[in-house]
């Protein structure tokens, strides 16, 4: 009987040790969804306006980056919407983010134009009768926190503007005053 249980209790060390997660072999791959990178920013009122909203950046399997804004607040009518240069929403204005992002030094322009556009030219939106407004975008020409200077949003700023973008004027578009701004951080 003592060889028995001698015997067991070997085995169940035995299989103890061998069930023991080894902590040099490396980890298993994560899936995507543990992964996945996502930054929501919240858009807050600037220049005496009352809007207010959303955006989000979203990785895809494929690395694309989808991009989609809600807001409020808004007059009835086309805004301009841009990613600018800094994730700093401090000023009154909304001036504190300084420029459009234009890493490449591309003209201002519609987004996709085969004459040139900076990386933060957005476009328009239509805000509705009741001041609401959707912008969505689904692009490889931005990352979220890869490191690429010509391509990394994370730092940078949304910002909604008054008016129209008109994808000529240079180097603004001629949009008018930032009536809400967020930065784009983690």
């Amino acid at each position: 009987m003592k060889k028995i249980s001698i015997a067991i209790l070997s085995l169940t060390l035995v299989f103890a040790v061998s069930c023991k997660k080894d902590k040099t072999a490396p980890e298993t791959e994560k899936t995507f969804a543990e992964k996945a990178k996502k930054v929501k920013v919240k858009l807050e009122p600037k220049s005496g306006s009352n809007v207010t909203g959303t955006a989000v950046f979203k990785e895809t399997e494929d690395g694309q980056i989808e991009f989609h804004a809600m807001l409020s607040g808004l007059e009835p009518g086309t805004h301009a919407i841009h990613i600018h240069e800094k994730a700093d929403c401090s000023s009154d204005d909304g001036k504190s983010t300084g420029g459009h992002w234009n890493p490449t030094g591309a003209p201002h322009g519609k987004w996709g134009s085969t004459a040139g556009f900076h990386k933060g030219d957005i476009g328009n939106m239509i805000a509705d009768e009741k001041g609401h407004a959707v912008s969505m975008l689904t692009t490889d020409q931005w990352c979220i926190g890869c490191g690429d200077k010509n391509k990394d949003i994370l730092g940078k700023a949304i910002i909604v503007h008054a008016g129209t973008d008109d994808f000529t004027t240079q180097p603004t578009g001629a949009a008018g005053g930032r009536v809400s701004c967020g930065g784009i951080i983690k």
